[in-house]
């Protein structure tokens, strides 16, 4: 199983941490959160890890070697996606991948800052069923109850329908019902009159191999919650939520303790 872990991010929310290092080898409970999100999915068995570098690239791809000279993990094989010459987002970020990915099989995405509990290889098979019984399926995406000023927007059916900005009332959608909304006063209150159920990306998703052929037409540079809306009418883009999985975002300085506190209750 093949997965990759989204660590060419700026961490811009992580400042003054960032400023010297990566968000990739900011410590919690003394091991880099990098260090975490390999650890982790090695035991559900992804043994086949790619890492999107950038931002202090070199560190986090030497802090990961001196990682596997230390410590014995057997048939873990991980190799580094370098966007040294451009930062490309996170779809951009999955598109320069694709050789390091494509295997004709779905794949792992996990951005390197969400700690969760999930039981992450039954989260990848059961997205891998869902895929093979519904052909349209291009990405299962776990999503979340907590609150945020951008929210997906699913059906009944938890298919991606749309994305809001509540402060800004910014909305995209393929569908004329609801982008017709973008940048009305009211565009928030409408959406909540109609059949949508509105939940915040968990970083954590499984995509179809179809991506690759898709995304070849696309800029080097774009979103992939973007990328998920552009196709949305297309294909089928289906939201998880896991209401007894805990998900911390370490992507926040405030949020640090309680990742420190997530981890230290998983080690004992």
């Amino acid at each position: 199983m093949k997965a990759l872990i989204l660590a060419a991010g700026l961490g811009t929310r992580l400042k003054p941490l960032t400023d010297t290092k990566p968000k990739a080898l900011v410590e919690i409970c003394g091991r880099s959160l990098v260090e975490w999100q390999i650890l982790r999915l090695y035991s559900y068995g992804f043994s086949d890890i790619v890492i999107n570098v950038h931002h202090f690239g070199d560190m986090v791809e030497a802090a990961v070697k001196e990682f596997l000279e230390r410590e014995e993990h057997p048939a873990l094989n991980i190799s580094f996606s370098e966007e040294f010459d451009l930062l490309r987002d996170t779809g951009g970020g999955i598109r320069h991948a694709s050789s390091l990915l494509d295997d004709g099989e779905p794949f792992l995405v996990h951005n390197v800052d969400i700690l969760s509990d999930m039981d992450v290889e039954e989260f990848y098979s059961s997205c891998c069923a869902r895929m093979k019984e519904d052909k349209d399926i291009l990405s299962c995406v776990l999503v979340t109850q907590r609150y945020s000023d951008r929210r997906l927007l699913f059906g009944k059916d938890m298919k991606l329908m749309g994305w809001e900005n509540i402060k800004t009332h910014q909305v995209k959608s393929p569908f004329e019902e609801i982008v017709c909304l973008n940048g009305r006063d009211d565009a928030h209150t409408r959406l909540e009159g109609m059949e949508l159920s509105p939940y915040a990306f968990g970083g954590v998703h499984v995509l179809s191999p179809r991506v690759f052929e898709i995304m070849a037409n696309w800029e080097e540079k774009f979103s992939i919650v973007d990328f998920y809306l552009s196709n949305a009418a297309s294909s089928t883009i289906t939201g998880e939520l896991l209401p007894d999985t805990t998900i911390i975002d370490v992507g926040r300085l405030e949020n640090l303790p309680a990742a420190e506190e997530f981890i230290k209750n998983q080690l004992d």
